[in-house]
Parts: structure tokens; sequence; C-alpha cells
């Protein structure tokens, strides 16, 4: 039996079989994984940052008129906004508050209590929700599949089963922004950008790729999904470590009264200061 045989064989081997549902499998997990519950937090990412206490309430919002939301339909991720909820929880580094669609649910059960539908006890009354500190809005600036890499014959790799692998490898890469900012105030307190890379191996040239046993490309292929979360897990890295080490900006004559930077006829300080 030659080279190619042993390779092909055990994969021939999976045509017909019946395929068998895994809870938990890795292979399905994106970079952003585990859970959070309250301060606690279990099996999260190693690399994501953390901090000591938290440093206010958080709201993460979309731009969901944006070219890159839009962009996001066709890698089948469809919002960013609950991985980033989960990472920004896990990292204690701010309490996260509901302002999506989950809102409306939270309003019409008020709007029961209103009109008197709700029992006496479920106190839903006015008064209890709790004020968003910050905004995190996140932007994906650059998604790409196959941006680069080698092709043709790669040598002869691990010995005699792994003898030949003739087809390419590519670079898959995405870039992701990250923007704080302050609610009362309307200033940007941080802003951040991350990347990710993933390589896709085209083994033998392609030779699996749609074959019967389900294509070994698109097995080792890592979607674009996947590397969009983790170039958000690198964004909220730098940001997390940004504000931790946070130095508040400041204005000559304070924030918003016209600046440093004067016109003539201007009615600002820094204006009526020119010569």
């Amino acid at each position: 039996m030659n080279k190619l045989s042993l390779m092909t064989l055990p994969w021939a081997c999976l045509v017909g079989s019946a395929s068998a549902q895994s809870v938990g499998s890795d292979s399905a997990r994106t970079a952003a994984t585990g859970s959070a519950g309250g301060a606690n937090s279990e099996n999260a990412n190693a690399q994501l940052e953390r901090c000591d206490r938290s440093l206010g309430t958080l709201a993460v919002v979309e731009d969901t008129s944006a070219a890159w939301y839009a962009q996001m339909q066709s890698y089948q991720l469809r919002s960013t906004t609950p991985v980033l909820r989960m990472l920004v929880q896990q990292s204690n580094c701010f309490v996260v508050v509901e302002r999506g669609q989950a809102m409306r649910n939270m309003m019409q059960e008020r709007e029961l209590q209103r009109s008197g539908e709700l029992r006496g006890n479920s106190n839903m009354g006015q008064g209890q929700m709790v004020a968003a500190d910050y905004t995190l809005n996140p932007t994906i600036t650059f998604s790409q599949k196959g941006t680069g890499g080698v092709g043709g014959f790669l040598g002869a790799i691990g010995g005699s089963v792994l003898g030949v692998i003739g087809g390419g490898v590519k670079f898959n890469d995405a870039s992701t922004m990250l923007v704080l900012v302050d609610n009362r105030s309307g200033v940007q307190l941080a802003a951040a950008e991350g990347a990710s890379r993933n390589v896709d191996f085209n083994l033998f040239g392609g030779l699996f790729g749609g074959g019967a046993a389900g294509g070994l490309g698109g097995f080792t292929n890592t979607p674009e999904g996947k590397i969009i979360v983790a170039a958000f897990i690198d964004s909220y890295n730098q940001l997390a470590r940004s504000v931790k080490n946070y130095r508040a900006q400041s204005v000559e004559g304070g924030l918003g009264t016209g600046g440093g930077l004067g016109v003539q006829g201007g009615t600002t300080p820094a204006s009526r200061n020119l010569k």
C-alpha cells in the first residue's frame, strides 16, 4: 500500500457512517468560550485581560446601519453583542447592562405592571434600572479570506505517512475596533484596535475538498466568524489595559468651553486672547 493510500484510508472509512452529536465540542467553539455569572467566570479564555475591580456600568451598542454589520451576515455571525458582553463580564472590568432587544421585554413587564395585570408583589415599579455609565461601540475594520500565503510543494513532513503536501496555505485575517464613550459627557475615553489570523491548509492541492469524506479543507478551515471573535478579544484586551492605566485628558479652561485653538473674531477664551 502506498503513502497516498495510507492517508486516504481513514477518511474513506467515514463515508456513509452515522454522525454523532457532541455536546461541548471544542471544534465548534470560538476564542470566546466559557461562561460568566456575576463577578465569577468559568472556562474563560486564559488570554482574556481581567480587572481586580469593576470601573462602572457598560452597554454594548452596535451600529446596525454600518457596512461591516451587513458583511457579518455572510459569516453567520449575526451580532457581536452577545460575545462582547460575555467577554466584558468575564473580565470584571465593567458591569454589563441591557440596552438591546431584551429592553423590549423589560419595558413590556413594566407596562403589564402599570396596566394592573401583574400580581401586587411583583415589584416592577419605577426607579430600579441601573444607568449605563459607558457605551462600548464595536466595528469590524477589515476581514478577508485568503489574504496571503504560499502554495505548491511544501516538502516531506512527519516521516512515511505524511509524505507530500502539494497544495497551499492561505491566511485569513480580521481587524476590529472598540470605542469606549462616557455617556454623561459624550467624551471618548478609550479606543483599541485588535487583529487575528488563522491558517487555511489546502492539502494535496484540494484532493479532499468536496470529496465524499466531507472535505479535509473544510475540516481544517477556521470560519471567518471565529477569526473576528479572536480579533475582538485582542481589541478588548488592548482597551482593558488602557483603562486600567487610565489618565483623564484635560483642556485648559475646561472641556467644551472652546478649547485652546482660537480663531480670529471668535468668542471663546482662546479666541479672545489672540493678538
